[in-house]
């Protein structure tokens, strides 16, 4: 199935979330995560109109961009080794995987310019999934204060694998009231607007809760 006609479909499910929610669809970025598939469906899905690609590997994100080039926005979505950093870091515009001080630091010292990163939250605590617990978001971002190179965009969180609505809506729900609690602290570096969350299995719904951002692979570009 072409790119073209599953995003034509993925636009409709978003516009109707939207609509159940009172947003705006433009409010929602779409990004194609095109980490199992080759450089010439990645492309595909520009040509389809779509302008962010989301890579979850340093050595995928470096051979996509070497083939595509700097059109798209990239963002790298996946949990990120310090010392891979100095790969990518001047490769993308968006860190979706900010967990620690040790990485904030790296990333601090191989930018060359203010890059946006999400804190990944591991909103439903399970052992598999990488990031921060949800009471220590709130500290984790005050100390990021002192990196002049990270522009805390906002938040990340992976929510289980399940057809549990319920359980989907409560982890996006949790996500979106710790993005307001960051944001009526009102620092300067991290306006915190960005919700990162939902992706094949349940963007519908965390449209629904909030998200500005969804990072969709199989049901846009395949496996």
């Amino acid at each position: 199935m072409k790119v073209s006609d599953r995003l034509q479909e993925i636009q409709q499910n978003i516009e109707q979330a939207c609509l159940k929610a009172g947003r705006k669809p433009e409010e929602v970025k779409l990004i194609a995560v095109t980490k199992y598939v080759s450089a010439e469906r990645a492309q595909e899905a520009l040509d389809a109109g779509i302008h962010h690609l989301g890579e979850n590997r340093d050595e995928g994100l470096l051979e996509k961009r070497e083939a595509l080039g700097d059109k798209p926005v990239w963002h790298f979505i996946g949990s990120l080794q310090t010392r891979k950093v100095k790969k990518i870091i001047n490769h993308v515009s968006y860190i979706h995987s900010l967990d620690r001080l040790s990485l904030a630091e790296e990333i601090n010292k191989r930018a060359n310019r203010p890059i946006n990163c999400l804190v990944q939250v591991n909103v439903s605590g399970e052992q598999s999934k990488h990031g921060l617990s949800p009471d220590e978001v709130i500290h984790f971002v005050k100390q990021l204060g002192q990196f002049t190179k990270i522009t805390v965009c906002g938040l990340m969180t992976m929510a289980p694998l399940t057809d549990d609505e319920q359980l989907l809506r409560s982890c996006f729900k949790q996500l979106k009231g710790l993005q307001e609690e960051v944001q009526q602290l009102e620092l300067p570096f991290a306006p915190c607007g960005e919700l990162s969350m939902g992706m094949s299995n349940d963007y519908p719904i965390a449209v629904e809760e909030g998200a500005t951002i969804v990072r969709i692979g199989t049901a846009l570009v395949g496996e």
